[in-house]
């Protein structure tokens, strides 16, 4: 037997043995891997020769060589396989993209240009083909060369960057005018904008696409200006966008398939660089301009300009003048670019396309082209919307609502303001009838440019719209004042109706109340800043006012129209920009300043007839050129006005024509002429300046202090009031119910006197022209205690009585003055007033005496300084300046401050001298 030392080297031989066993085995796997992984590597190696050099084109020895390989039939017959395999699979290859570029770039944009070169293209501009030939890629196959077609997307889908070599300018000029004569020759004429930029060249650019340089299709930027260029684009951006976010949509594409129409016109901006990054501004400009472009239907092409851009980009880049690499095939593939397209044929189908826009603009619009075909269809509801001018032959609308309340319109004389204001207003009243707009027409410039718009002696007819029109009155600020407040005090019922119906705005307020009368209303104030001209109340309030109708008019349907021929000067709003900021819509006309905003000087360059429209408080992107038609020719604009007068004149009133260059007429005013008998008897001295046409007047109660004054040496002014108040308290009396006793000591006026005198004896009245004013005066005094019958004392000039009414008779304790001091104190308590005229503060003082101003309730001032008339307006200071024609009224009882009021006309009687 083993002893147990033997078995256990036994049992360590055996354990040795297999693990020599295993070492062997895994020794052998290894090398016959490394075998096979070196056979692997020098297949591969092989192979990898083989296809790099090519089947086709190796050399004998190079063939003798690789067959020596041990791989060499393995590889060959691999590679054999996959070749016939791709050669399989290639041979439909081309047809299959010949078919892609065939129904993504239809017509011009990759048919041969003999099939459409010269032919002006038909496309609306809705939908734009996807991809645009540039050239075409040919592949050598085992029987046959295969050929298909190369092309880039562009206008919506992609910008294209080119990337030129040396001495390659003419063939990157044939890439960009092929691809731009496609895309021109694709869409109707107007539907693309193209924009050229070079660093490089003042003229000379494209110079076969100048004939389209006379219309909008082209335009040419300065070589060190391209920040015009961004700014434009950017502007046009950002107003794309704001349409698009305010109808639900974020592209332009979205927003021309919504509505089925062609909004904006594709644009391409072509950028000549040099192959060196833009200054870092300009990059940043470009970065911006790029990554929202596409979005607005803005597609860039950009020459050697090396700046990344954010944004889908296909590249091609030249390798000579023939032949390019494209990012659209891949670098391993080279691009044949087409040919340039001749240069005559190009020049004519330029041509073509520029006449055929020019065409289809139509030449100058007339104001008929303004007008819809059917008068008073739309509704206000909303907002004003309607035409003004054209622009290549589309209309251009003015918009007027809640998100452009009000406007500011501004233009040098002769600019063509008053034209405009013509063709907005025709345009307007033809769509919307007098129940959707009332307009309220203000002129204070010396002219007579809304004259036209109410009744006058040659032409009956009148604008049914117009409720007020006002002209010549720039030196009746205070009527431009009036209007304002009118406007305050509608804006505040309104405001109280919608509180009533738990509404916000005129749209809601229409829809809840269907039976009120609630149309939009447009303020129209010419040369407005002649309201703020003085440094008084008059500015103070109108500011006031203005303002608060600016910002809360909006809701109610009252919008401001302001036109100026310059709005720097306006002192009143320096600091207070309230005003200008809610008028976002800016109407600019040629070499107009200071309306758009303070970069925005598109309205320098603007043509005649033309006017710059921004909807955006005049930024430059708002901007909207518009040929303004001719509206205030002759028996243009008024045309218009018979056709609409005889469609409404019969449902709406005459509209309150107020010219401050003629004096009212008495005999013409509604009050005057509805006065009849009457307890409370009123004297008229004049029309208030108000939006109403309202008579001034002044009652006549039996109490202290009802007399009336007329104050200062203005003989015309002065007669007048005097005879109106006499005829107008005649009215009121029956015959004998009332004596007229009238006394007028300045020669010059008896001529005037006698006649109102013979006036009212005609009427039945009694009247005595006294001789001896202090005996006449002492029998009233004496009579004062029984007094039955009403008495009006018309004293004309008495001041020249003065020294005969100081006298004292002998034997009397009184003079004259001291038995009119008495009437004057007494009479009105016992149903006599006196209305008497004094040339001068002064002598109405030495008339009154010590017994101060009570006596006087009411006063009209003609020429008289504002500073003398304090002590007749209870101290306050009076802030007047004397003026032709009109007077400053106060009455104690009813004024809190004194008001212009203008005197009755008074006809010229032969032999007065005064009028």
């Amino acid at each position: 037997m083993k002893s147990k030392a033997a078995e256990q080297r036994d049992r360590v031989r055996t354990a040795l043995n297999r693990v020599r066993h295993q070492i062997g085995l895994v020794l052998g796997a290894a090398a016959g891997a490394r075998k096979a992984a070196a056979a692997e590597l020098a297949k591969l190696e092989l192979e990898q020769q083989i296809v790099k050099v090519g089947m086709d084109h190796a050399t004998t020895e190079q063939q003798h060589e690789w067959s020596r390989h041990p791989a060499a039939h393995d590889v060959f017959t691999a590679l054999s396989g996959v070749r016939g395999a791709y050669y399989t699979d290639w041979s439909a290859g081309p047809n299959e993209l010949r078919e892609l570029v065939a129904s993504n770039a239809p017509g011009p944009a990759g048919r041969p240009p003999g099939e459409w070169l010269g032919r002006v293209g038909h496309n609306p501009g809705i939908t734009a083909p996807g991809l645009w030939r540039v050239g075409s890629v040919t592949t050598a196959g085992r029987d046959i060369a295969r050929t298909f077609d190369v092309a880039v997307p562009l206008l919506d889908e992609s910008h294209l960057a080119i990337t030129s070599a040396p001495k390659t300018r003419p063939a990157i000029d044939a890439i960009v005018q092929n691809l731009l004569i496609r895309v021109l020759s694709t869409f109707e004429p107007g539907a693309v904008r193209v924009h050229l930029w070079d660093m490089g060249q003042l003229t000379a650019i494209l110079p076969d696409l100048y004939p389209l340089s006379r219309t909008s299709a082209l335009t040419l930027y300065d070589p060190g200006r391209l920040e015009d260029l961004l700014d434009e684009l950017a502007g046009h951006i950002r107003r794309i966008h704001a349409t698009g976010m305010q109808a639900g949509h974020t592209t332009l594409r979205e927003i021309r398939r919504a509505s089925g129409q062609r909004v904006e016109p594709f644009r391409v901006a072509v950028l000549y660089g040099n192959g060196e990054t833009l200054e870092p501004e300009r990059a940043r400009d470009l970065k911006r301009v790029a990554s929202g472009a596409l979005a607005a239907g803005i597609c860039l092409i950009m020459v050697d300009v090396p700046t990344a851009v954010n944004a889908a980009v296909e590249t091609l880049s030249l390798l000579d003048d023939r032949r390019a690499i494209s990012s659209m095939t891949g670098t391993d593939l080279v691009v044949d670019l087409d040919p340039p397209l001749p240069s005559g044929q190009v020049i004519r189908a330029a041509g073509r396309i520029a006449e055929a826009l020019i065409a289809k603009q139509g030449g100058p619009r007339s104001f008929a082209d303004l007008l819809p075909t059917e008068f008073g269809k739309e509704s206000s509801s909303r907002e004003l919307r309607a035409p003004v001018g054209f622009f290549e032959g589309e209309p251009v609308e003015v918009v007027i609502g809640d998100a452009s309340p009000h406007a500011l319109i501004g233009g040098p004389s002769g600019s063509g303001k008053t034209n405009f204001l013509y063709a907005m207003l025709g345009s307007m009243c033809a769509r919307y009838g007098p129940d959707e707009l009332a307009l309220y027409l203000l002129d204070f410039k010396e002219g007579v440019s809304f004259a036209g718009l109410a009744p006058g002696r040659k032409d009956a007819s009148w604008l049914p719209h117009a409720r007020l029109v006002g002209v010549n009155v720039n030196t009746d600020r205070e009527f431009g004042l009036a209007l304002l407040r009118f406007l305050a005090d509608e804006l505040r019922r309104r405001s109280a109706a919608a509180k009533e119906q738990e509404v916000t705005n005129l749209a809601d307020l229409r829809e809840q109340d269907p039976t009120g009368h609630w149309p939009r209303i447009v303020a129209v104030i010419d040369e407005f800043q002649y309201l703020f001209a003085g440094r008084d109340g008059v500015t103070a309030q109108a500011t006031q006012l203005l303002e608060d109708i600016a910002r809360r008019g909006r809701s109610q349907g009252i919008h401001l129209v302001l036109a100026s021929q310059d709005v720097a000067g306006i002192e009143a709003f320096w600091g207070k920009p309230a005003v200008f900021e809610q008028c976002t819509l800016r109407i600019a006309m040629p070499k107009a300043r200071r309306v758009l905003a303070e970069t925005n000087n598109a309205a320098v360059s603007a043509p005649k007839w033309h006017a710059v429209l921004n909807h955006d408080s005049g930024v430059a992107h708002g901007n909207q050129l518009a040929h303004v038609p001719d509206a205030s020719s002759k028996n243009v604009f008024v045309d218009l006005q018979h056709k609409l007068w005889e469609k409404y004149a019969d449902s709406f009133a005459r509209p309150r024509l107020f010219d401050g260059a003629h004096s009212p007429v008495l005999e013409q005013f509604p009050v005057y002429a509805e006065l009849k008998p009457n307890d409370r008897p009123r004297a008229l001295l004049g029309q208030s300046i108000d939006v109403t046409e309202a008579a001034c007047g002044v009652d006549l109660p039996r109490a202290p202090g009802r007399n009336i004054a007329v104050l200062g040496g203005a003989t015309a002014e002065a007669l007048s009031i005097m005879d109106s108040a006499a005829r107008s308290l005649a009215r009121q009396y029956e015959g004998d119910a009332v004596e007229f006793v009238v006394s007028c000591p300045v020669e010059a006026c008896l001529p005037a006197v006698r006649e109102l005198v013979g006036r009212l004896g005609n009427e039945g009245h009694r009247v005595e022209l006294a001789e001896d004013l202090p005996a006449r005066l002492a029998g009233i005094v004496d009579g004062l205690s029984t007094a039955d019958t009403a008495k009006i004392l018309l004293l004309y000039g008495i001041d020249a009585a003065l020294p005969v009414l100081e006298a004292k008779a002998v034997g009397q304790p009184k003079s004259g003055l001291d038995h009119l001091r008495t009437v004057l104190k007494q009479g009105p308590g016992h149903g006599i007033h006196t209305i008497g005229w004094w040339r001068s503060i002064a002598r109405l003082k030495d008339t009154l005496g010590f017994g101060g101003t009570d006596d006087i309730g009411t006063w009209a001032a003609l020429d008289v300084q504002g500073n003398e008339l304090s002590p007749f307006a209870a101290g306050q200071v009076v802030h007047w300046s004397p003026r032709p024609g009109r007077a400053l009224f106060f009455d104690r009882t009813t004024h809190g401050a004194p008001e212009v009021i203008i005197p009755f006309q008074r006809p010229d009687f032969e032999g007065t001298g005064v009028s």
